[in-house]
């Protein structure tokens, strides 16, 4: 059986839509949950009469998801704002939400850590993980664009993942 033409056409724009909410919220992770969000949203809908682009209308209905998002986010803010007014008081500073210098600084060696650890993997291994770590490309995109089986891109990334995670813990 075949798939309804909206489901249809999100199976096909999925990693477009991941990237351009990626680009539009600065998130990857927030871009999965809005596409996920988007799915569930068009999993009970019927094709609707007139609709000259399923994929324009994924792209519609992902982006009120996203601005219904930033409107909870925001009256979050304004909640917790006035929480800390009416608690605290005006005049009290507020905490502060840097992290302190120490664990900046871990963090920094850590992720030095793990550039050197990148350098050092082997170059099929280095670059399957770039391409979907850092350009946020699926395992499919990554397999076509360095001409391997899928099933070598998830070998490598969790060779990847295993060599740097214990480079990051040393």
């Amino acid at each position: 059986m075949a798939d309804p033409p909206l489901i249809a056409a999100y199976l096909r724009k999925r990693p477009d839509l991941v990237r351009f909410f990626t680009l539009r919220t600065g998130s990857a992770a927030t871009a999965e949950d809005l596409v996920q969000d988007l799915f569930l949203k068009i999993s009970g809908m019927d094709f609707p009469d007139g609709l000259r682009s399923a994929e324009a209308f994924l792209y519609r209905i992902g982006s009120n998801l996203m601005l219904d998002r930033l409107k909870q986010q925001r009256r979050q803010v304004a909640r917790e704002d006035r929480w800390n007014r009416e608690s605290v008081g005006e005049a009290a500073e507020p905490a502060a939400s840097d992290p302190p210098a120490d664990e900046v600084i871990a963090a920094r060696q850590r992720l030095e850590r793990l550039l050197r650890g990148i350098e050092r993997l082997q170059p099929q291994v280095a670059a399957a993980f770039r391409l979907h770590k850092f350009d946020g490309l699926s395992h499919a995109e990554v397999a076509q664009r360095l001409g391997v089986s899928r099933s070598s891109v998830e070998k490598y990334i969790m060779s990847a993942l295993r060599t740097l995670m214990d480079e990051v813990e040393r």
